[in-house]
């Protein structure tokens, strides 16, 4: 069981705020209204499962509630360990300086520069790349690394067309065209300029709530501990069966977690370089179902609060009987219209059940 604390810095809650977030699917402008809907519950701890941005364990961590971070994507672990494990550690002048420098006892690799140039970024950008991960990667500091994690992974988002990785599309910087998309300027804008404002957003998002957060990096059925809630945000698949694989999009992140490694995970037959396929439940629409009950029953002894698109695959009316397979108490709120970031579909609603 554990010890409710007070706040150690009760200032810095009223004042640290959640970075901002070009992350498809993110639930940064929902947390909010999810916290309203849950704030009467009898919770203490609360597991958020699938945790993304981290938006939502972020909102919990400001209430006080002691808060686990999962993801099973490494680059979204950091997140969690920057902005919900850590408590007080922050990245300083000195840090930043050093990152960003060239140091002549590393031996840089040109790993970033040779196998992907003309896919995502220039030769210059990419030689930086190579540079500054290098460096990052000499940080012992697991909470330093995390957050000069997360400003290189932003950074590396607010320079791609659409904030993807999903294809080979440099050239969409690169011409010169008129758009009627995007932002050159940001495109264009140095990945240090960048790389320094995204480490200042991380920073002033560092706050102790005196409580022992922690995040974790495995499947969401291996989870570590017994949580009084557990929010639940999966991957969405579309009613046409298409399937949002975070790991296709955002592959180059996932690579930079792995950079020693990388190489061997790369498929080459694919134009811009995606990691190898793995097997994932949650963009399978045969495989869905069960997964969606085998979670249920995993966690059937916490609150039950799962985020939800109302045109998903299963339904909304699926999920409301599977969690009532567990829980007899199930509640629905609509939240209304919502539009994701780069998402066409203007008729989805966002659904919440709460199931205890």
């Amino acid at each position: 069981m554990y010890i409710h604390q007070p706040l150690l810095f009760a200032g810095e809650v009223a004042t640290a705020k959640f970075p901002g977030t070009r992350y498809q699917g993110s639930k940064a402008k929902l947390a909010d209204w999810i916290w309203e809907q849950v704030k009467s519950l009898d919770f203490d701890t609360c597991l958020d499962a699938f945790g993304g941005t981290g938006a939502v364990a972020y909102r919990f961590k400001q209430e006080n509630k002691l808060v686990a971070y999962n993801d099973v994507l490494r680059f979204n672990y950091y997140i969690g360990v920057a902005l919900i494990e850590n408590g007080n550690v922050q990245l300083t002048t000195d840090d930043v300086e050093w990152i960003l420098a060239r140091h002549p006892d590393i031996d840089y690799p040109h790993f970033i520069e040779k196998t992907f140039r003309d896919i995502y970024f220039t030769d210059e950008e990419n030689a930086w790349l190579d540079q500054t991960m290098t460096n990052i990667n000499h940080i012992a500091d697991l909470y330093k690394f995390a957050l000069a994690f997360f400003a290189l992974a932003q950074a590396a988002i607010v320079k791609r067309p659409y904030n993807l990785f999903h294809r080979k599309n440099l050239y969409v910087r690169l011409a010169d065209v008129e758009r009627s998309f995007g932002n050159k300027t940001s495109w264009d804008r140095p990945f240090a300029a960048w790389f320094c404002d995204f480490v200042a957003e991380a920073n002033q998002a560092v706050f102790d709530n005196g409580r022992a957060n922690v995040a974790f990096n495995v499947d969401a059925l291996a989870v570590p501990g017994t949580y009084d809630l557990v929010y639940i945000d999966t991957p969405y698949i579309s009613q046409q069966g298409e399937g949002v694989d975070y790991r296709d999009f955002y592959h180059f992140l996932e690579g930079l977690t792995m950079y020693d490694a990388w190489k061997t995970h790369i498929d080459y037959r694919s134009k811009h370089r995606r990691l190898k396929r793995t097997a994932n439940v949650w963009t399978d629409k045969k495989c869905i179902y069960t997964a969606f009950d085998q979670l249920f029953r995993h966690y059937r002894d916490s609150i039950l609060v799962v985020s939800y698109r109302s045109d998903g695959i299963p339904s909304p009316e699926e999920i409301l009987a599977l969690l009532k397979k567990y829980k007899q108490d199930v509640r629905v709120e609509w939240f209304g219209q919502y539009k994701y970031v780069l998402s066409t579909n203007h008729r989805s609603e966002e659904v919440l059940f709460i199931a205890q």
